[in-house]
């Protein structure tokens, strides 16, 4: 723990409440071992305030007029933005070779619907969106790719389209040089594919946030659910089982697993990468 919030009082039980609360409104879950790390997170945020307890802080946050602005700030101290382009490239090339064909061959009309439901800066989203182009898929179907985080540093991020070197580690030097222009202070995202990405802010864990969203017909959530307490994956799970369009495919990272969590999604292999299909709407 850092010495500036070594200076502050913390109340016994108060981390507790605060885990708890971080948990109710976020779904991210400090447990015993990592309480630590959340109140070294929120300390800044804590000394800003003019506080000099913990306490002070939970009741803000639990009560006051003025928590919804602090909890944007609270969702930036303690998102992870560690993302990088062609990450698990596997699921987007099943996305790209095998799903997107079968969807156009049933549907025709209404635009695909790709949603990266925790886009942190934006890689993810432009992978996708890379991906499909270099299929040639724009120039045969209607596609729309939202992308949204609880960040709003991480959307700013995502909306300036500037990435530096460690951003492109799995990505081939002929792709960087075809979709990106060097800059002084980075690489830029060309313009035709960063436009074909729509940016927005939204809490997984609010429902009438995700529900616009959510009607897709694919969803990205990679990686962020290893942050989660089980009981909000599940209830994150359950609102995008409720909204997504028919069959409805989930996409989560390669660490994370919702098997022994929740029954409205079956887990169906594609091209060698795994994916969740809905299982009630594809019925």
């Amino acid at each position: 723990m850092s010495s500036r919030s070594q200076n502050l009082v913390l109340p016994e039980g108060t981390s507790t409440l605060i885990r708890n609360l971080i948990n109710e409104r976020t779904g991210m879950f400090f447990d015993n071992g990592k309480s630590d790390l959340l109140i070294d997170k929120l300390s800044p945020l804590v000394i800003e305030r003019g506080f000099s307890s913990y306490l002070d802080y939970y009741y803000l946050l639990k009560y006051d007029s003025s928590a919804e602005v602090e909890w944007r700030n609270v969702m930036n101290a303690l998102s992870v933005q560690e993302t990088y382009f062609w990450r698990e490239i596997d699921q987007v090339k099943a996305l790209v070779q095998t799903l997107v064909p079968q969807w156009q061959a049933r549907n025709t009309g209404s635009p695909l619907r790709i949603w990266s439901a925790a886009c942190a800066t934006g890689e993810e989203p432009l992978t996708i969106a890379i991906a499909l182009n270099e299929a040639g898929w724009f120039e045969r179907t209607p596609i729309e790719i939202v992308a949204s985080d609880a960040s709003t540093n991480a959307i700013d991020r995502a909306v300036k389209g500037i990435y530096r070197e460690r951003a492109f580690r799995n990505l081939s030097p002929q792709l960087r040089d075809r979709y990106f222009d060097s800059e002084a202070s980075g690489w830029r995202v060309r313009s035709d594919i960063h436009s074909r990405v729509k940016w927005s802010i939204a809490n997984l864990i609010d429902e009438s946030q995700i529900a616009p969203l959510a009607s897709a017909d694919f969803i990205f959530c990679r990686n962020v659910f290893i942050y989660f307490s089980e009981s909000a994956i599940g209830r994150v799970v359950r609102s995008f089982s409720r909204f997504m369009r028919p069959p409805g495919y989930l996409f989560v990272g390669a660490a994370e697993s919702l098997l022994r969590l929740t029954t409205d999604f079956t887990l169906t292999e594609v091209d060698n990468a795994f994916v969740y299909i809905n299982r009630e709407r594809a019925a």
